[in-house]
C-alpha cells in the first residue's frame, strides 16, 4: 500500500516556517509581507478561497488586502486598481482571483500585474523565466508538488516523469520544474497515443488534466510516486457529491510507492506556497535576503 503524501500538515509545517521568517523580518528591517487579493464577481468557489487566503495571511503574520469589486467592474478599473496596487511600497504580492467574468481580458490583467509582485507566476516574463530555468516567481501549485515530491524522493536527478495536462497554470510550469531537477520529463495529453503504457515507464506522475479519476491503478507503476492536483466534484449514487481528485486513488494505491489523496494532498500547499512567494517578494523588492 502507497505512502499517503499528507499536504495538510506538510502546508501547516510550511507556513510555520513562513511566520517565523515573517516574524524576524518585521524585528530586524520593520517591514511586514503584504498580499492583495482581488475578487471581481460573486463567484461562490472563488469567494471561499478569497477568504481562506485572507485568513492564512493574516495567521503568517502578513498584512492582507482584499479588494472585492462587482461583477459589472470594467476592465478600465480593474487595470486602474492594479496600478495603483504596483505602486503601493506596503504590496508586496498581488493576486487577480480568476476566472474573471467575460468582458474582461484575463490575459492582459495577469500582465499588468508588476513581474515583481506577480505571486501567481503568471506573468509572461515570469512564465519566460521559468521555461529557461532562470530565476523567477514560480506558480504556487506545481511549487508546492515539487516540494512535496522533493521532501519523499529527495534527489530527482535522472527520475522519468509524465505529466498528464498541459495547462499553462499546472501542467507546462510543471515539466519546466522537473526538467530543472534533471528529470526526464514527458507532457502528455488526451491526445496521446496509448497513455496508459506512457504512464506505466514514468517514476512520478502529476495528473493534472481536470477528468475526474482518468489515471487508473493499472497504469502506475509498481513504487511509483503519484501527484494528483486534480479538484472534481462528482454526484454519488445518493445524490451527495463527493471530491475526487485525477487518479482512481483506491486502485492507484494498491500499487504506488507514495500517493497524494484529494482533499488534503496539493490543494492546502497552493495557499502556502502563496505565501512563500509573497514573502521572497518583500524580501527582493528590499534587497534583503530572506531570514533563515
Amino acid at each position: 500500500m502507497a505512502k499517503i503524501i499528507d499536504g495538510k500538515a506538510f502546508s501547516a509545517n510550511l507556513r510555520g516556517e513562513i511566520a517565523r521568517k515573517v516574524a524576524l523580518l518585521k524585528q530586524a528591517h520593520s517591514i511586514t509581507p503584504g498580499l492583495a487579493v482581488v475578487l471581481v464577481g460573486e463567484d461562490p468557489a472563488s469567494q471561499v478561497y478569497v477568504r481562506s487566503k485572507g485568513k492564512q495571511t493574516a495567521e503568517a503574520g502578513m498584512n492582507s488586502y482584499e479588494h472585492k469589486l462587482d461583477a459589472g467592474t470594467s476592465q478600465q478599473d480593474l487595470l486602474a486598481l492594479i496600478d495603483q496596487l504596483n505602486n503601493d511600497p506596503d504590496v508586496h504580492g498581488i493576486l487577480v482571483q480568476l476566472p474573471l467574468p467575460d468582458h474582461i481580458d484575463e490575459e492582459a490583467v495577469i500582465n499588468s500585474i508588476s513581474v515583481d509582485k506577480d505571486v501567481d507566476g503568471f506573468h509572461l516574463s515570469n512564465v519566460g523565466r521559468l521555461s529557461i530555468g532562470a530565476e523567477g516567481i514560480v506558480p504556487c501549485t506545481p511549487l508546492g508538488s515539487l516540494m512535496m515530491l522533493k521532501d519523499h524522493l529527495g534527489d530527482l536527478s535522472g527520475l522519468k516523469a509524465i505529466i498528464v495536462g498541459r495547462s499553462n497554470i499546472v501542467g507546462k510550469p510543471m515539466a519546466a520544474l522537473l526538467l530543472k531537477e534533471s528529470c526526464t520529463v514527458t507532457i502528455a495529453h488526451s491526445r496521446t497515443r496509448d497513455l496508459p503504457a506512457e504512464c506505466r515507464q514514468a517514476d512520478i506522475v502529476v495528473a493534472a488534466v481536470g477528468r475526474p479519476e482518468m489515471v487508473k491503478g493499472d497504469w502506475i507503476k509498481a513504487g511509483a510516486t503519484v501527484i494528483d492536483v486534480g479538484i472534481n466534484r462528482i454526484e454519488k449514487e445518493d445524490g451527495t457529491t463527493r471530491l475526487v481528485g485525477d487518479v482512481a486513488f483506491d486502485g492507484a494505491a494498491e500499487v504506488a510507492g507514495a500517493i497524494t489523496p484529494v482533499p488534503g494532498g496539493v490543494g492546502p500547499m497552493t495557499i502556502a506556497c502563496l505565501l512563500h512567494n509573497t514573502l521572497q517578494q518583500a524580501c527582493r523588492l528590499n534587497d534583503l535576503d530572506v531570514p533563515e
